[in-house]
């Protein structure tokens, strides 16, 4: 198993350094279309090829977004149009977990539109939420603009974990889990930050 989650590691990479920013475009995408791809390498390799001047910061983010949110829409018409029996038939095929996708329809049954730009950050159910936001036919403006907003933030900390690293990025490969609930743990504690001083400015 370790040997194939190198191997798509090592792919990743080179997909990066041959393509550049459509190669970035290219594994986000995929990633986003829930099919597994590691977001974590694809876009710290980016930022290592930004901190090396192959391109720019700005760039890398943005293709990074704009994979993301391209295939969120590939998801959000499967959810539209094939609903939860397709994705009970078929989702095994591009290893779709049952657990992940109540999950996330869970949180979007409770928190709607909320939920779309929230769990865009969290690792593990970002890429599924497209789905019950398909199912739940939510207008399509709102699910591109929430979850546009969602994959900055994730996107951007890569992205930039991955300039600071420099050429040491890739000897934190094993450690890809932990800096996942970095990069959540982060957002958390901006929402929460963002809570109190709401809660604070309420009159009494």
């Amino acid at each position: 198993m370790q040997s194939i989650v190198n191997d798509v590691i090592n792919w990743c990479i080179h997909v990066i350094a041959v393509f550049g920013l459509p190669g970035i475009f290219v594994l986000m995408f995929l990633e986003s279309a829930c099919i597994p791809i590691p977001a974590e390498t694809t876009m710290m390799f980016a930022g290592f090829a930004v901190s090396q001047g192959k391109m720019g910061l700005a760039a890398a983010i943005v293709a990074g977004v704009a994979g993301n949110v391209v295939g969120a829409w590939v998801v959000y018409y499967v959810g539209l149009y094939g609903g939860r029996p397709f994705i009970d038939r078929y989702g095994k095929y591009v290893l779709l977990k049952h657990e992940h996708i109540e999950l996330t329809e869970r949180w979007f049954t409770k928190y709607g539109a909320v939920a779309v730009f929230f769990c865009r950050m969290i690792p593990g159910v970002r890429s599924f939420v497209s789905l019950p936001a398909g199912v739940a036919r939510m207008p399509l403006w709102k699910f591109t603009m929430y979850t546009a907003l969602g994959c900055i933030p994730f996107v951007a900390i890569l992205t930039w974990l991955g300039v600071k690293l420099g050429a040491n990025w890739e000897s934190l490969q094993q450690q890809f889990k932990w800096l996942d609930y970095a990069v959540l743990a982060v957002i958390v504690a901006v929402v929460v930050w963002v809570v109190v001083r709401r809660l604070r400015r309420r009159p009494a």
